[in-house]
């Protein structure tokens, strides 16, 4: 269970992204949801990304949301090189080609969480798969069926959110990676009417 956090941060909201869910329901990705009443319930609002770059600027030149930290944490957040990859884009707006620490692009970097994060449940499913011989047969398919129903939306949250990125950024996606599914229009057609939260 430790590793599933972070899995789950990598597939849906890789390096600080936040709030890229769809409408009414949050169940799938909706990162280029844009015609909400309220700009703060929007996604776009959160990730500012357009062609130059992605993230929400926290510090001074910004929203200075930083600024309702502790000096020592507002002043790592603040600056680009100490805030940490976890939260970058949850404080900084930075170009794709921002580089890394360990000298990838920020946009290589992206995929890469992405891709780890689809990884991280499969290796989970074979994990559990594993443990078969010790775990009652119905306890062990109910968790088996939930793994595999989560790989599926974990691609689908992975290739839904690149196909939106690559839209905007008209990059090709690193060497090795794989294309999204898809399109982005199949992506944005997808519905969800009965899901939880709907109609209430």
């Amino acid at each position: 269970m430790l590793p599933s956090r972070q899995a789950v941060v990598d597939y849906m909201t890789p390096l600080g992204l936040a709030h890229l869910m769809a409408t009414g329901h949050h169940y799938g990705p909706g990162p280029w949801v844009s015609d909400l009443a309220r700009p703060e319930w929007n996604p776009v609002y959160y990730h500012r990304a357009d062609a130059n770059g992605i993230g929400f600027d926290r510090t001074r030149t910004g929203s200075d949301a930083v600024a309702q930290y502790a000096r020592p944490l507002a002043r790592r957040f603040a600056d680009v090189r100490t805030v940490g990859e976890d939260y970058l884009l949850w404080f900084h707006h930075v170009p794709w080609d921002h580089r890394m620490a360990d000298g990838a692009s920020l946009w290589e970097a992206m995929v890469r969480r992405y891709d780890r994060g689809v990884a991280a449940v499969g290796t989970m499913r074979g994990q559990w798969a594993a443990l078969a011989p010790h775990i009652d047969a119905e306890r062990h398919r109910s968790v088996a069926t939930d793994l595999s129903v989560q790989e599926r939306e974990a691609r689908w949250w992975r290739d839904a959110s690149i196909a939106y990125w690559t839209s905007i950024n008209r990059l090709p996606l690193p060497a090795g990676a794989a294309v999204p599914a898809q399109t982005l229009d199949h992506y944005r057609s997808l519905s969800f009417p009965y899901a939880p939260g709907q109609g209430e």
